[in-house]
């Protein structure tokens, strides 16, 4: 099986000035460079990584960028642009000259407004997203769904995935108004959905029991052919690890037939982000 993971951070602390993580995130508060993750990746034969932004600045997805060509496991780099300035078509024209750059991430969950993505002042970016053949990551909980569905309907063409499942409550049942949001979603056909995120969203104490139903919602509206397998690492560091995370997601995988277990673990990631010529 070649495994690529799907989504990762790194980070410098010294560059982000006061932005998240806060010094109480004691697990993630600190510098997450290329080695350190190297070796889990060896240990559990990932091939090649997903390295996304977690920064609102371009100077994020540039210092990501050099990482990129500094490191071959980085295969695809999702960047940031501001996708509403005017100046978006040309900053996409300018960062997407770099071949591992494979697309955007605007950070609506962290936006005053919930209902930002669906805007029709998008569409310059939109275009140009399309013409450089990039894909857009969206980073969102719940509430955000219903305006991405929007979003999804006026863009068909703009291949869009969901990240962290939209990062549902998960102390208990899933909601039945995530389940019937990630439905209608599913029923576009350019979405597709990261299974990760999901032990942080758990929290400590988390169980498979209790990230079954959820994961199940996911594979069941999307198909195994539109779900990719995610670390979040480092993130996931709050709640377990790369290790005790993907074990849970080989056990919530498990009733797949092998063709669709290798899907989510890297087929699907590898053909969403245009990597087939790229992975290691």
């Amino acid at each position: 099986m070649k495994r690529i993971d799907a989504h990762q951070h790194f980070w410098q602390l010294a560059a982000r000035a006061g932005a998240w993580p806060p010094p109480e995130l004691a697990p993630i508060y600190r510098d997450f460079a290329p080695d350190q993750l190297a070796s889990l990746l060896k240990q559990h034969g990932v091939a090649a990584t997903v390295l996304v932004q977690s920064m609102p600045d371009e100077a994020d997805t540039r210092f990501m960028l050099d990482l990129a060509d500094r490191h071959e496991f980085i295969a695809a780099v999702v960047g940031w642009v501001d996708l509403k300035s005017s100046a978006a078509p040309a900053r996409i024209a300018a960062l997407a000259a770099h071949p591992k750059l494979r697309g955007l991430r605007p950070m609506l969950q962290d936006l005053d407004d919930d209902g930002w993505i669906d805007d029709a002042a998008l569409a310059p970016a939109v275009d140009a997203m399309l013409r450089h053949g990039l894909r857009l990551d969206a980073l969102v909980l719940p509430r955000h769904l219903a305006p991405l569905l929007a979003f999804a309907r006026r863009h068909p063409a703009l291949p869009i995935v969901i990240d962290h499942i939209a990062k549902p409550a998960m102390g208990g049942a899933p909601d039945a108004q995530w389940m019937r949001d990630m439905e209608r979603l599913a029923a576009e056909p350019q979405l597709a959905c990261k299974l990760s995120g999901m032990v942080t969203e758990a929290g400590p104490g988390w169980t498979v029991e209790r990230l079954m139903p959820y994961a199940h919602h996911v594979l069941q509206v999307f198909g195994p052919e539109r779900v990719m397998w995610g670390s979040d690492w480092p993130v996931v560091r709050l709640a377990g690890d790369y290790t005790a995370w993907l074990e849970a997601s080989e056990v919530l995988l498990a009733h797949l037939p092998p063709a669709q277990r290798e899907a989510v673990f890297g087929l699907n990631a590898m053909r969403f982000y245009g990597m087939e010529q790229g992975a290691a």
